[in-house]
């Protein structure tokens, strides 16, 4: 596990050992929402409680017939073929332990494949219950599923606010959910920036001043350079 700073930003690089089947599962699924691995744990990490999720079945390391040739690049042996577990390599912040990240991969897969949904829960429960109205009618089936789909897609977009806000090109890029040393062009940044917006802007049910002042400053930093 290496370590990296991006500004005041310390973030490791974990080697998270699985089943080929899950890491290309995994990374399909970051790959067509346009976001590193790291972004996918790092939002289950944040809505997900830590009690679900230590509840929730470890995928687990590769059984032992499930192995990946690679060519050695260092040492002694530099060049020769290797045989070793398959691994996904995620950048987040450090502290975690590999069987967590493996566990928030898993739950974002089944929410992905809608085999588990989630519930998000407003500052609204905080405060003193209301009268008691009665329930509107409830939605047509397929209505409803997408609803879920919506506020499980919203849980894997949110990102967790940089202690430091904006300080790095890196920075930016990962509050606007795009792989480390990537280089979005203008249009592809203006279209991720207004869906963060949409879901982001205090107006909104789901909306966060932290996280719409780092989104602005975001597309202030990386505008100029795309």
């Amino acid at each position: 596990m290496s370590e990296s700073v991006s500004g005041s930003t310390i973030k490791h690089s974990y080697t998270v050992p699985c089943a080929s089947t899950f890491r290309e599962a995994v990374e399909k699924m970051a790959g067509m929402r346009h976001v590193n691995v790291g972004d996918i744990a790092r939002s289950v990490l944040l809505v997900v409680p830590s009690e679900v999720i230590a509840a929730y079945p470890d995928p687990g390391e590769p059984p032992q017939d499930d192995r990946e040739t690679v060519i050695l690049k260092s040492g002694p042996a530099k060049g020769r073929p290797w045989r070793r577990k398959p691994r996904l390599q995620v950048r987040m912040a450090p502290g975690f332990k590999i069987e967590v990240i493996r566990k928030a991969l898993g739950i974002a897969l089944s929410m992905d494949q809608g085999e588990v949904k989630v519930r998000l829960h407003g500052k609204e429960e905080a405060r003193p219950q209301k009268p008691v109205q009665p329930e509107p009618p409830h939605p047509p089936p397929a209505l409803g599923e997408e609803i879920e789909r919506l506020k499980t897609i919203i849980g894997i977009l949110s990102f967790e606010p940089l202690l430091n806000g904006v300080r790095s090109r890196d920075d930016a890029l990962h509050v606007l959910g795009f792989p480390p040393g990537s280089r979005p062009d203008r249009r592809t940044l203006r279209a991720k920036f207004r869906m963060l917006a949409t879901i982001h802007h205090p107006d909104s049910n789901y909306g966060s001043h932290n996280r719409m002042s780092q989104l602005n400053a975001a597309m202030e930093m990386l505008k100029d350079c795309a």
